[in-house]
């Protein structure tokens, strides 16, 4: 049987932390595929050739076996109930849905976090303005967040690593490795989640 094409079309930098969790859970799972990067500040995600494969325009967008898909959520799902083993998202029913809504929080909350510490402070060392009184507030409420989800100090966020442990600790990330202040013990959480291999292979593209 012959493998499934799998092509992941993603920023030409390699910024997006949603190209990252879609790269992450095709890397766990071991499934070939093939990285094509779009260069967004070319314009080429409007182009009339991108917009024949993405609905949205956007990246990541998945191919697979001629099927598309965009939306890094809906990839990591459609992946892991295509390929449940090795498994990206808690087995048990619960923590599943926690892990989910994990993502979906990081994806449309902390607005100020995402537009003063945008992943070029994570991926290429830039370096940005001290964070405003609405950033800070965000800051606090991620802070709050991650100290209920990992209240023992466990090393995953549900037992086991989860595509959600990589989300969280890129938004943890974008101001540990700025220098911003966070506390102990989720800066040690996200730099233990950023040695995971898979992650280190996404952060070899963008070197």
């Amino acid at each position: 049987m012959n493998q499934p094409t799998t092509i992941l079309y993603t920023d030409a930098n390699f910024f997006s932390p949603y190209a990252m969790s879609a790269f992450i859970t095709l890397s766990e799972k071991n499934i070939p595929f093939k990285t094509v990067p779009v260069d967004l500040s070319r314009g080429e995600h409007l182009g009339a050739a991108f917009a024949d494969i993405s609905l949205t325009h956007r990246v990541p967008t998945l191919i697979h076996n001629g099927f598309a898909l965009t939306e890094s959520s809906a990839i990591d799902e459609y992946l892991e109930e295509l390929f449940p083993q090795p498994p990206v998202y808690p087995r048990d029913l619960q923590l599943r849905a926690k892990a989910r809504e994990v993502q979906a929080w990081l994806r449309s909350d902390l607005l100020p976090i995402r537009a003063e510490r945008p992943t070029e402070a994570v991926f290429n060392g830039g370096k940005f303005a001290a964070l405003s009184t609405e950033a800070q507030a965000a800051a606090q409420k991620l802070f709050t967040a991650a100290n209920r989800l990992l209240v023992h100090g466990q090393e995953h966020l549900f037992g086991e690593w989860c595509i959600a442990d990589s989300d969280l600790a890129l938004m943890l990330n974008r101001l540990v490795m700025h220098g911003d202040a966070v506390p102990e013990h989720l800066q040690r959480y996200a730099q233990q989640q950023w040695q995971r291999p898979s992650l280190q292979a996404w952060l070899a593209l963008s070197r």
